[in-house]
Parts: structure tokens; sequence; C-alpha cells
């Protein structure tokens, strides 16, 4: 027996990355011009899953169009809609019907990890317990932030300590938001109901002496629910830190871009990525991490330090971009100057305006 089908939390509405969700879903903002959920499902078909069922809630309709049936992908994708959120636990409940006989296991994965967990090695780890349940772990630095789980030297679960304070911390190992579950475990999800599995599922199954397992894991992760970790994927991306994606070469470009020869390229701190047309023009100074999306342009004289563009972006002449996000289809224009800030999709920055550090600009918006 081995796990064929996994199930991934693709509804949230991503409300610490606005306003660059204002339009896209989580699962679709681009890490390396790829949809975030591509990487998850390219990773999962490599670890032989077959079948894969989005639970959905906020913005389907982008995820739909674009992975469609899951055949271009090498799999079968399904979806599961909720009328109303229903939690980490309600939504997978509410995906039963394309999980299979009772008895048999899936893998479930919150939609916005971003892991190299070995997820053979997992499920192997899974079986051979006869686990109900398994929980990755994975250590962090803080785990003030996050939902501790102790275990005993066989690592079985003995607590669970949500988002402890200091004086509470007795582990580093924390919920890596990837589970393996037993398809009976569903039967104690209420149906059509909001319910977690973080603070109600597994605290219940662990008081009614349920062999609830962790595996530690010591893989690449993060969760790309903020602006910074966002950013802080990309440059650990660009610096080779993950098995899911490293670089070619110290600049990647796209096919039918054009680099004009005296565009400067820092790559001392992390590696360039050029999506597919893209054009960059004369005397255009690139500090990576730095990744452009397909279709943008780059005006002579612009800076780009350590940041990223979505698609069609365009940079007007001698304008400055650093530490920044932009989103699809917007423009910059002349000499304006853009620092540790988010721009939504749409938005246009007049010429030579100067846009406050830690802005956040809605998409459609004019700014400057």
């Amino acid at each position: 027996m081995t796990v064929r089908r996994a199930v991934i939390l693709v509804g949230g509405k991503a409300t610490r990355l606005l306003p660059l969700t204002c339009n896209t879903p989580k699962a679709m903002v681009p890490i390396l011009n790829t949809p975030f959920l591509e990487y998850a499902i390219g990773y999962l078909r490599q670890h032989g899953i077959d079948e894969v069922v989005l639970a959905q809630s906020h913005l389907p309709v982008p995820i739909r169009d674009y992975f469609g049936d899951g055949s271009r992908f090498g799999l079968r994708i399904s979806y599961a809609i909720e009328e109303t959120p229903l939690g980490t636990a309600g939504a997978v409940r509410n995906a039963e019907r394309y999980l299979g006989s009772a008895g048999e296991d899936c893998l479930v994965l919150n939609g916005d990890i971003f892991s190299d967990i070995n997820i053979t090695d997992m499920i192997d780890f899974h079986l051979s317990r006869r686990a109900k349940v398994t929980i990755a772990l994975t250590p962090v630095d803080d785990p003030t932030s996050y939902g501790l789980v102790e275990t005993d030297a066989g690592s079985r679960v003995t607590r669970f300590l949500e988002k402890p304070s200091r004086d509470q911390i007795t582990t580093n190992m924390i919920n890596a938001g990837t589970y393996l579950l037993n398809a009976e475990i569903l039967t104690h999800i209420p149906q059509d109901t909001s319910y977690s599995f973080e603070r109600e599922l597994f605290p219940s199954l662990l008081g009614r002496g349920e062999a609830v397992y962790a595996y530690p894991s010591r893989g690449y992760f993060v969760d790309i629910g903020t602006p910074a970790k966002y950013l802080g994927l990309h440059h650990d991306l660009l610096n080779g830190e993950s098995s899911l994606w490293a670089p070619t070469a110290k600049t990647d470009v796209g096919q039918h871009s054009c680099i004009h020869p005296s565009v400067r390229i820092n790559r001392t701190k992390g590696a360039v990525l050029i999506g597919d047309n893209c054009s960059i023009a004369a005397d255009v100074q690139l500090t990576g991490p730095v990744a452009i999306g397909a279709g943008s342009t780059i005006a002579e004289g612009a800076v780009l330090e350590e940041s990223v563009l979505w698609q069609n972006v365009r940079v007007g002449p001698r304008a400055i971009i650093r530490k920044s996000v932009v989103a699809n289809d917007s423009t910059l224009n002349a000499g304006c100057i853009i620092e540790d800030s988010l721009l939504s999709d749409h938005v246009t920055v007049r010429q030579g305006a100067r846009i406050e550090p830690g802005s956040r600009i809605w998409s459609g918006e004019t700014a400057g």
C-alpha cells in the first residue's frame, strides 16, 4: 500500500499579502515566474501522487482555468469548492468524495507552504507505524508564532501548543503544514462546519489515544504568507537553497528576450531571472536577487535591486525599484523611486514620484 491522493488547501484570502492578492489567489502568486501552486503539484507528482484535490473558497476561477483537469501536469486534479470557509479540517471533509474508500491514506498540504520535505520517506514512516495521523515537523529559530508539537522518544505526539509564549517553549519543532491522514479520521470532522486541524481535530484525536505521530524534517520550509517571506523565498531560491529550484546560471534569460549589452548585472547577493519576451534597455542596473516576469520592459538607465516584477510591468527611464514587489500590468514612469513597497496589479506611478517605504498601493491606483 502507498499514498496516491493529496488535498491542497488553497481557499485562504491571503490578507497578509494584500494588495498583491487583490485579484490573484495566493496559490497563483508567482515564484520565479511560475505560479506557487505549480511547484507543489510538480513535487507531489515526483513522489508518486497521481490525484490531487484542490480545496477552494476564495477566487477559485483563476486556479481552475490554469490547472484544468491536471493532465498537462501529469496527474488528475479535482476541485472541492466551499460555499463558506470551512477551516483546514473542514475543507478536507468537504473533499471527502474524491478521496477513495475508507481506510485509504491521503496527504494534506497547506497551500501557502513552500517545502522540499521528503514526501516518500514521510509516507514510509507513516505506514510503518500504522499511524492514523502523521504531522511533518520542521525546526525554526523563533517558534512563538507557530504551533509547537511535542513528541516522545518514538516520535509519537504527546502535546500540541499553539503560539507559545517564550517561557512555554520546550522544542523548536513546529507543525510544517503537511499531514498524512487515514481516511477514517475524516469521520471525526463535522460536516459543513468550520473546523481546524491544529486547534480542534489533532488535540481531540490525541485526547482519545489515537496513533498520532510526528515526522521530523530538516528540508527547506517557508510559509509565503507575508511580503518579507515572499521576497525571502525568492532570495533563497536564487541562491540555490532549495532542491525544488536551482539557478542554471547566474543570469537566466527567457525566450525572445532582448538584453542590451550595456546592462550591468550584480549577482553578489543572488541570481537574476528574466522571463520570456522581456526587453532590458541600455545602462539598466540589475542587482540580484531579481525576478522579472514575462513581457516586462525596463527602460534605459533604470535600477532594479532585490525586487520581483510580475508580468507585463513597464519600468520607465531612470526609475529606481528596491526591495519591492510589483504585480501584473503596472507602469512605473520615468524617474520614480519605489523602495520596500508592494504594488498591486494595474498600478500607475507618476513620473518623478517617490513612493514612501512601506507603502501598499492597491489595484488600479495612480500613485505619486
